[in-house]
C-alpha cells in the first residue's frame, strides 16, 4: 500500500521550494493550507512542526521539515524520479545543497535585515561575510547547467531556488553566472506546474 504523502504550506513562503521539489517527484500528494498566526501556530501543526513555520511534510508516519531537508528526503524517497544524482558526484549535491540552506540563506537572510558582520567578527560567522557567500555561490554554478554532475537534481531545486528568488527580489547580486544557472532551470515542466498551482493559491487583489 502507498504511504499518504501530505504537504503543509502556504503559497506565500518557502513552502514554493517543496511544492516545486514535489512536483518533480512525480509523486501524488495532499496539500493543507496553513495561515499565519492561526492554523500555522495550532497544537495540530505544532505537533507536526513546533517551530510552527512552514514547509513540512508527512510521508506515511515520517516528518520531515526544512526545505533543503525535505529536497533530499523526497529524492530519496522517490528514487524512480531520478533527483539525487550517482555516487560519484554526491558530494558536490551535498556540499552546495547545505551552503544554501546554511551560509547563503544566513548571509541573505542579515543583509534583508540590514545587518552586516563587523570586518573584525566574520571569523566567527558561518558564512563570513555576504561577498564571501556570493562568491561561494558564484562558484558553485560557474560554467554549469546543474550543480551536481550531468542532470538536474534536489540541489538544483533548492539552489536554483534561492537564485530565482534572489534575482527577482534583489536579494542576491545580478551576477551572470547566477543568471544563466537560472535561466537553464527555470522553465521546467515541474517548476512552472508549481508555480501554477501556488498562485492560485495566492490571495486575490481587490481592485
Amino acid at each position: 500500500m502507498t504511504e499518504t504523502l501530505t504537504f503543509y504550506t502556504n503559497p506565500m513562503s518557502r513552502g514554493q521550494i517543496a511544492r516545486w521539489m514535489l512536483e518533480e517527484t512525480g509523486a501524488p500528494y495532499e496539500t493543507v493550507i496553513l495561515d499565519y498566526g492561526t492554523t500555522m501556530k495550532a497544537p495540530d501543526y505544532l505537533a507536526i512542526n513546533p517551530m510552527g513555520k512552514v514547509p513540512a511534510i508527512k510521508h506515511g508516519n515520517a516528518v520531515v521539515t526544512e526545505c533543503a531537508a525535505i529536497c533530499a528526503y523526497l529524492a530519496d524517497a522517490f528514487p524512480q524520479a531520478g533527483l539525487a544524482p550517482d555516487p560519484a558526484h554526491r558530494a558536490d549535491y551535498y556540499r552546495w545543497l547545505f551552503f544554501a540552506a546554511g551560509p547563503l540563506e544566513q548571509a541573505v537572510t542579515n543583509k534583508s535585515l540590514g545587518f552586516t558582520v563587523p570586518a573584525d567578527k566574520t571569523m566567527m560567522a558561518g558564512y563570513g561575510s555576504f561577498e564571501a557567500a556570493m562568491d561561494g555561490l558564484e562558484a558553485a554554478v560557474s560554467g554549469k547547467t546543474y550543480i551536481a554532475g550531468n542532470r538536474f537534481s534536489a540541489a538544483d531545486v533548492y539552489v536554483g531556488s534561492q537564485i530565482g528568488w534572489g534575482l527577482a527580489f534583489g536579494s542576491i547580486e545580478k551576477r551572470p553566472a547566477f543568471e544563466s544557472y537560472w535561466a537553464g532551470i527555470c522553465e521546467r515542466p515541474a517548476y512552472l506546474r508549481g508555480k501554477e498551482i501556488d498562485n492560485g493559491l495566492m490571495p486575490k487583489q481587490e481592485g
